[in-house]
Formats: structure tokens, C-alpha cells, sequence
């Protein structure tokens, strides 16, 4: 049983039981930023992230996607790299985070040739913790939120247009958090 569970997760086919606190979000603007450390493809050799490591020294974009390598999220993704430097030069990191396993996020990263780092929350810890997963319990539901040097998050955007949503937050940054 316990081998059949961890092919599942493996593959990303398990399923994390959804309640309606896990689907509503619980944090607004304002917030602090829980703690987050997860398993993490991209970040030059280390094998996982912990965000406070950005505290004191960059803002956050934290972008929850539903599913590596579908139309959406490939859009999404690759705005943000092709804006990649424009935020560096903002002081913000870009983070991506889903529940696909640690291995569907090295193959997006190595397919799309992105230059962030993608965090594997497989278990649905963060997801749920947040309240960003789907009804359904098999993905994310595709939110973003904004977070200060402080820790603090300043905007979140509960709905997303992949076209659009990348300038979105570049102009926010620019006019809000830009020192």
C-alpha cells in the first residue's frame, strides 16, 4: 500500500483531499508570510528553498500554478522569465510553487529554460496552508502574491490572466515597492 501511495506521488497522480478551508484563502494582504521551505528545482545545487531566506533582502513574486508544462501555466512561467531581469533590477525574486513532484519541476524548468526557482509542495502542505488548492484536490488554483522585504504580503491576486498577469505585477512592484 504504502509503495502504491508514493508511485502516485511520485507520478503526481495523488490526490490531496480538498476541505473549503483548503480552497478559500487564509491570508490578506498585510499578513506575514508563514514560513515556507520546500524541495526546490533550479536553485543551484541546493535541494531545497526556505523563503525567509529573502527577508531583509528581496521583495517575493510567489506564484502558484496548477500544473507543469500545460498552456497556462507554460504562459505564465515563461512571462515571468522573459521579465526576469526587469524584477531583479526591482529587488524581487521570482518563486514558482505547485503541487507536481520534485521531478515534473526539474523537467518544466529544464524544458523552459527558466531562471528561477520552482518549489515542489507534492504533500499540498503549503497549498492547503495558504488555501490556493482547487476544489477538485489534484492542483493549485492559480494565485500570486506579492511579498515585501519585510515578510509581509502586500498584494495577493486571487485570479489570474496568463496574458496580462506578468505587466500586472511588474507595475505593481514598480509603483508600490520600488525604493
Amino acid at each position: 500500500m504504502i509503495r502504491s501511495l508514493l508511485g502516485l506521488l511520485a507520478l503526481g497522480t495523488l490526490t490531496v483531499a480538498a476541505t473549503a478551508d483548503d480552497t478559500a484563502l487564509k491570508f490578506k494582504e498585510g499578513d506575514k508570510l508563514p514560513a515556507i521551505e520546500l524541495p526546490v528545482a533550479n536553485a543551484a545545487g541546493s535541494k531545497s528553498l526556505s523563503l525567509k531566506s529573502y527577508e531583509g533582502k528581496k521583495n517575493v513574486v510567489l506564484y502558484f500554478y496548477p500544473k507543469a508544462m500545460t498552456k497556462g501555466c507554460t504562459i505564465e512561467s515563461c512571462g515571468f522569465r522573459d521579465k526576469a531581469e526587469e524584477f531583479a533590477k526591482l529587488d524581487t525574486v521570482i518563486v514558482g510553487i505547485s503541487i507536481d513532484p520534485l521531478k515534473a519541476q526539474e523537467q518544466f524548468v529544464e524544458k523552459e529554460k527558466l531562471v528561477f526557482p520552482l518549489l515542489a509542495d507534492s504533500e499540498g502542505k503549503v497549498t492547503r496552508e495558504l488555501g490556493v488548492l482547487a476544489k477538485n484536490g489534484k492542483v493549485s488554483q492559480r494565485v500570486t502574491f506579492i511579498v515585501d522585504k519585510t515578510g509581509t504580503i502586500r498584494k495577493i491576486y486571487p485570479t489570474v490572466n496568463v496574458q496580462k498577469h506578468i505587466n500586472e505585477v511588474l507595475t505593481y512592484i514598480k509603483s508600490d515597492l520600488a525604493k
